[in-house]
């Protein structure tokens, strides 16, 4: 059976990922996966070293981010295609300039605006762990 990790953020996701998206890269071969989705926080920054690196490898990378909207459950959002690519950027930028430097603002509704091309999961949080959801009501 093979395996491929959906959610993979790199140190482009501050205080959230350790690693360069090479270095995991070269990890993901190490150990024989399939597939390795980079999804940093609110941003496609580490998929530009990724796929550079995944390039001189048989692996396949599944480029996508981790959503967090601000009436919605976290989501890790992949792209099926360059188009949905596109989609993914700009909805990203569209919550980044509502926002002060450094957050996302999105809505659910953004989300689905964005949405063609685009798969989606919930991630799951740990009982009791409500500091990524606790903004909703």
């Amino acid at each position: 059976m093979r395996y491929s990790e959906l959610h993979c953020k790199t140190n482009y996701s501050f205080l959230l990922g350790a690693s360069h998206p090479d270095e995991l890269v070269d990890r993901a071969v190490e150990l024989g996966y399939h597939a390795l989705a980079v999804t940093d926080d609110h941003s496609l920054a580490g998929v530009v070293r990724a796929f550079a690196a995944a390039r001189l490898t048989k692996l396949k990378l599944i480029i996508g981010a981790e959503i967090t909207p601000n009436d919605a459950p976290p989501l890790v959002l992949w792209a099926t295609d360059r188009v949905a690519y596109g989609r993914l950027s700009r909805l990203i930028t569209v919550g980044r300039r509502r926002a002060p430097k450094g957050q996302c603002w999105l809505s659910f509704s953004d989300i689905q605006t964005h949405s063609q091309g685009l798969l989606a999961g919930i991630v799951p949080m740990l009982r009791g762990d409500r500091s990524r959801t606790a903004h909703i009501d």
